[in-house]
């Protein structure tokens, strides 16, 4: 049997690629530590004792080294990576600016990144739910993502294309959005110019407001718009396939951001919000669903007539379940996001296995896929090193992902019913104690479905280091690889 002759992309000398190849290490790098934290968390959860009795290992300082380096690092350096590459390859421009600018990116964000974990484990962070950093590292960050914008849009702004092609615009809401969403949420006094402590200019059920307005936009522009650039660009180069409905994708793109950004009120059911305010987060949430499912049957449907590539093309394995858990997740939020399913959803470890079905299973799978792709091209390499391994990668971090979502969506729906069961009195059934007990095998199995996740993604880091040094090399004209018997 053999597999079809496939294409490496052509290069052009000009453009900037040394950042890229950073940002592809870098995304790998802290892909690995997000996930091994994770799983480190995870265990404290099933067996407290892995504290250690050191407040610098304790589960509420590292909890948000888990979710800002997941989210923000391997997700943000993935971002930036594969905008650069998309935006200089769709517009046949090299970055605005060049390389300094790019490589000021990348430096002054990972720099963050690295001073925002140090300050949640020695505990200096803002109180909120995603535990920001302190005022000067927003400072900081804000001048980062700034030079970011300008380097994107001034590519696009000085393209020779005369089209912006349908990546572009998401990538470009993504940047946009997330620098209002940051600048708002973040607005604070500082006590003093030379301390780290500050004031939220806002309070009460206003700041949570905020605090929900910026969460779930984070979730709407950053693991959502910036992902479905990614798969608005590598699914039709993968497999080689215009782009199923140009115009479907457009709309996919203006619905999409006029709606999402009203739906953060319903994380806020049964509190002091007003009722209008919790009723219109609800409203905006289930009219998502719509442009959503359009997308994903945009993405899965560019593969009309190139289904045998699921074989022979190891990147859209990732990038095509990705595609199906974006549509599985983006029906489940709406779900959840109404007030009789939120009152025994909210609070639980549902929703934990709802945030993680769609960072592991459409943010990281997406992600792995554009990685998949881009290092051999980034490298001149004509092939990953192994495509068995790419397929160990698949199996095992797809039976990650269904032992810690299956055991949170079990844990969760208990742990809601028992919460609000009474007996014939009238009083609680149940202490909350008991209901920690009751949860504590399904958190064994979590943290399993964790070790597998980081399993599968170390194999994926031999894999691209032992393609990045391979010795056989691609020259910058397309070339056809051989057949060669499948694996």
């Amino acid at each position: 049997m053999t597999v079809a002759t496939a294409t490496i992309p052509a290069v052009r000398e000009d453009y900037v690629e040394d950042v890229i190849r950073a940002g592809l290490i870098a995304t790998a790098f802290w892909g690995v530590v997000a996930f091994a934290v994770g799983v480190y968390i995870a265990l404290q959860l099933a067996f407290p004792e892995l504290n250690l009795g050191l407040e610098w290992t304790t589960f509420g300082r590292l909890r948000p080294v888990h979710t800002s380096a997941a989210i923000f690092a391997f997700g943000g350096n993935a971002l930036i990576a594969t905008s650069f590459l998309v935006v200089q390859r769709t517009c046949h421009q090299r970055l605005f600016g060049g390389a300094t600018p790019a490589w000021f990116v990348f430096w002054g964000y990972n720099f963050f990144i690295v001073m925002a974990a140090l300050s949640y484990v020695l505990g200096y962070s803002q109180s909120k739910e995603y535990a920001e950093p302190e005022w000067y590292l927003d400072l900081w960050l804000t001048l980062v993502w700034v030079v970011y914008l300008v380097v994107y849009a001034g590519t696009l702004m000085t393209r020779r294309e005369d089209h912006i092609y349908v990546a572009n615009w998401f990538y470009l809401a993504f940047i946009i959005t997330v620098a209002m969403l940051h600048i708002v949420n973040n607005l604070a006094i500082p006590v003093s110019w030379t301390g780290a402590r500050s004031y939220s200019v806002f309070s009460g059920v206003q700041d949570a407001l905020i605090q929900w307005w910026y969460g779930h936009n984070a979730v709407g522009f950053f693991l959502t718009a910036g992902f479905l650039g990614m798969m608005y660009y590598f699914i039709p180069k993968a497999a080689e396939r215009p782009v199923y409905s140009y115009r479907l994708s457009i709309i996919h793109f203006w619905a999409l951001v006029f709606l999402y950004i009203w739906a953060g009120p319903h994380h806020l059911h049964y509190t002091a919000l007003p009722d209008w305010a919790q009723t219109l987060g609800m409203t905006f949430s289930i009219m998502l669903w719509m442009p959503s499912w359009g997308g994903m049957i945009n993405g899965l449907m560019t593969l009309s007539g190139a289904w045998d590539k699921l074989r022979t093309v190891p990147s859209l394995r990732f990038s095509v379940t990705a595609v199906g858990f974006y549509g599985m997740s983006t029906f489940e939020g709406p779900v959840m996001s109404i007030r009789q399913v939120n009152s025994l959803s909210h609070y639980t470890d549902w929703t934990i296995g709802h945030v993680h079905s769609g960072a592991l299973g459409w943010v990281a799978f997406i992600s792995f896929g554009a990685l998949y792709y881009m290092v051999p091209v980034m490298w001149r390499r004509a092939r990953l090193y192994s495509d068995r391994l790419v397929a160990w990668h698949f199996w095992i971090a797809t039976l990650g992902i269904v032992l810690y979502i299956t055991a949170m969506w079990v844990s969760g729906i208990m742990q809601g019913l028992m919460w609000r069961a009474y007996d014939e009195l009238g009083f609680l059934q149940y202490a909350f104690v008991e209901t920690v007990v009751a949860m504590h095998p399904f958190y064994v199995i979590r943290a399993m479905g964790g070790v597998l996740f980081l399993a599968g993604a170390l194999i994926m880091v031999y894999n691209l280091w032992r393609t990045a040094r391979g010795d056989e090399r691609v020259e910058a004209r397309p070339v056809a690889l051989a057949l060669r018997p499948a694996e």
